[in-house]
């Protein structure tokens, strides 16, 4: 009866499983690494990308909060001088035409639409964080606050402005508050020109009524209005829409005139 021997195979050592395992977890970790390091370079593209697009949206609003701040100086300091005519003196002995011209600012208003579709696309599809700067994010956030405080007082503003209105022209000849309107447009948005104005008050021209209680009432909704709030809100929101554009500047490396890529 023949005997068979039992072959034997020789067990691996703990080395080669310390290797093979060595090498398996190395290799997970590097395809982990390149990953991390492609998934960044997408999204700093991409922050690249959003930062453009932010920066011509706020070349565009800093234009017009400009010429708000700059038409706006010029209503509050014009109703202002309105407001102490009518509170400090007899209605009958202010010159007609100095009634109208400041009289004429009671009736001002200059919304402000923002050009935030960039961030508005980042806030809700939760890009902002590609940016990766926390003061940037910070200051962006403010500006964010601001224009909506500009929105909410606008919105609250617009009941007091259309009362404005009509009591405006209860009291101003609308041949006459046109007139000073057209160079309003001409002689203080476009060229100041103090000449014209003077001009257009020395004519005094008649008013429809200078009926006491109809100048009160008019005066009581001038004052109610939030012209000086409104202008402050500009200035802030400028400041800070000329912080963001130097800091996207900064970080990405941006100059004037930036247009998106095509």
């Amino acid at each position: 009866m023949e005997v068979h021997s039992h072959t034997h195979t020789s067990r691996k050592k703990w080395t080669h499983y310390f290797w093979e395992f060595f090498m398996l977890f190395l290799a997970v970790t590097l395809g982990f690494m390149v990953e991390n390091q492609r998934e960044h370079y997408i999204e700093h593209k991409r922050a690249g990308v959003y930062a453009r697009s932010m920066l011509i949206n706020l070349q565009t609003d800093t234009a017009e909060l400009r010429q708000i701040i700059y038409r706006g100086e010029f209503a509050v300091k014009y109703l202002d001088s309105f407001l102490q005519l009518v509170t400090t003196t007899d209605i009958h002995q202010i010159p007609t035409g100095k009634l109208y011209w400041y009289g004429l600012w009671g009736g001002y208003l200059r919304g402000f639409e923002p050009n935030d579709a960039t961030f508005q696309q980042m806030k809700s599809s939760g890009s902002l964080r590609y940016f990766g700067n926390y003061k940037l994010e910070q200051k962006i956030g403010e500006y964010d606050q601001v224009i909506r405080r500009m929105k909410a007082l606008n919105e609250i503003d617009q009941t007091v402005y259309l009362e404005t209105r009509k009591a405006r022209a209860k009291i101003f000849d609308f041949k006459y508050n046109n007139e000073a309107n057209k160079i309003a447009q001409s002689a203080v948005y476009v060229d100041y020109n103090a000449s014209k104005i003077d001009s257009f008050i020395s004519i005094n021209p008649p008013l429809l009524s200078g009926n006491k209680t109809l100048f009160n009432e008019y005066a009581e909704l001038c004052r109610s209005r939030n012209l000086r709030q409104q202008l402050r809100n500009a200035k802030e929101a400028f400041d800070l829409a000329v912080v963001i554009i130097g800091l996207l500047k900064k970080e990405y490396h941006l100059s004037e005139g930036t247009y998106l890529e095509k």
